[in-house]
């Protein structure tokens, strides 16, 4: 007799993956979280985590959205502004160093030392680069609206029962004034390039478990019974700039990201970690859920994560009344707003 005798079905390759259609896998998240639909829940992070807040909302779940689209927007339009993604108008945070920064804004404990790009007299918030199509009208309209969105995201902080972030990416630029993390190099998508304004830096494994213990501590300063739910992009990097191949590039980031959720979901009761990542990115589903780039995953793809996650959780009804089918969500994977896209025009 040792411990790997008698051990659960899922604990071995052989009968938890290898004799199994990869759309079969049992049993593969169990649930330490638990998710009703009068939960609070926010949620934040990278491309991938627009599929998720979608999920919640189509099924009657009580996600909050704390800066909803004016009534008079087309439906159209609303996404292309920034609205109807996330809990708050932030766009995507695809580091965690994005996440905690925000919060910090938020609390008055951090203004950073650039907070405005001026382009063809138009005005960019370096923080949310996309969220206004064609920037704001004036420099005085753009901190109006960054006030109320830094108000707002205090707000959600306080409200939210359940934080749901997916980890998207180690690599980010800063600014060299103060270390401020941008979504997004300067110049892809707004403002200017400056190599003395603006360094390279590709997180390691210790500063991304320091962002996340941080953001840890500054949600449950605010709600002590806040949990977490952590997932990791299984969207491999548009391009690197660590000058080497993308291929071991993204390896290495996506790496350093499911270790660290491995490590909080185990250091901690409230935290949890849901293996999107491993049901779209692991050899065993070959690459079956991505479309022909290798990079986006298909409806299908979304669609199988999203029913794996909720059946696990009970839920494998209806959405709400007037929702329409769960399906649109899946239907609607390519349908995102992703700032990161714009790096691929680069490529010969």
């Amino acid at each position: 007799m040792h411990p790997y005798v008698g051990l659960d079905s899922r604990a071995y390759w052989k009968t938890a993956v290898s004799a199994l259609s990869p759309l079969a896998f049992e049993d593969i998240y169990r649930p330490k979280v638990e998710i009703t639909r009068q939960t609070r829940i926010g949620a934040a992070g990278s491309c991938f985590a627009q599929h998720i807040g979608r999920q919640f909302k189509q099924r009657g779940y009580h996600y909050l959205d704390k800066e909803p689209a004016p009534p008079m927007m087309a439906q159209a339009d609303r996404a292309r502004f920034g609205y109807d993604i996330y809990s708050a108008r932030h766009g995507n945070l695809y580091s965690m160093r994005q996440m905690v920064q925000l919060l910090r804004r938020a609390r008055g404990e951090f203004t950073p030392a650039e907070t405005a790009w001026e382009q063809d007299g138009r005005w960019y918030d370096p923080f949310r680069p996309a969220i206004q199509p064609g920037g704001f009208a004036s420099r005085d309209e753009l901190e109006t609206d960054v006030a109320h969105h830094l108000a707002k995201v205090l707000e959600l902080v306080k409200d939210t029962q359940l934080q749901v972030f997916t980890f998207g990416l180690t690599e980010c630029w800063q600014t060299r004034a103060d270390g401020a993390a941008l979504p997004t190099c300067p110049g892809t998508v707004a403002g200017a390039w400056d190599a003395d304004k603006y360094a390279f830096v590709n997180y390691d494994y210790g500063d991304v478990m320091a962002d996340a213990e941080a953001f840890i501590a500054l949600g449950r300063e605010h709600n002590p019974q806040m949990e977490f739910l952590f997932t990791v992009s299984p969207v491999p990097l548009t391009a690197t700039a660590t000058g080497g191949h993308v291929l071991p590039a993204s390896v290495y980031s996506k790496s350093v990201l499911r270790a660290v959720c491995g490590a909080l979901e185990q250091k901690h009761s409230f935290v949890d970690y849901f293996p999107s990542y491993e049901l779209v990115a692991s050899h065993p589903m070959r690459a079956m859920f991505f479309e022909p780039n290798l990079r986006a995953v298909s409806p299908v793809g979304v669609g199988h994560v999203m029913d794996t996650f909720f059946a696990a959780h009970g839920d494998t009804g209806r959405v709400a009344a007037g929702a329409g089918p769960v399906q649109t969500a899946a239907a609607r994977a390519m349908d995102l707003v992703c700032e990161e896209e714009a790096l691929e025009a680069n490529a010969t």
